[in-house]
């Protein structure tokens, strides 16, 4: 079931993941697995994954700013592409947003990749 962020932008399921080697992956399956694919392909945004992969709490969008070199606004696009794929999730805390990898997210993106699993 897809959730909502603040707002009004539902959240893409990175929960979904149908296995690339699957016998007849369907269009809205294979477009899922797209916009995780679109999420992850921007070296930044690799960049935060592996930050967050890395931090033993949720991580504040300023903190990212200097690591990355970037500024607020652009950062905070980056964010919200993993988050709209489902591999993020985020923290309102007062004026600041926190950032936390969804680590079951990631964990069933591996098994798409599973080619034993999808002939199963």
């Amino acid at each position: 079931m897809a959730t909502k962020l603040t707002g009004e932008i539902p959240l893409a399921p990175a929960a979904c993941c149908t296995p690339v080697a699957a016998l007849g992956i369907t269009e809205a399956q294979a477009e899922t697995l797209a916009t995780v694919f679109k999420a992850l392909a921007d070296p930044h945004r690799v960049r935060i994954v592996n930050l967050l992969a890395n931090a033993p709490e949720p991580v504040c969008v300023c903190e990212f700013m200097p690591q990355l070199n970037l500024s607020q606004a652009t950062v905070s696009f980056h964010l919200k592409k993993l988050l709209l794929a489902g591999l993020l999730d985020r923290q309102e805390r007062g004026t600041w947003a926190y950032y936390s990898l969804k680590r079951e997210s990631l964990d069933r993106l591996t098994r798409v990749f599973d080619t034993k699993e999808a002939t199963r």
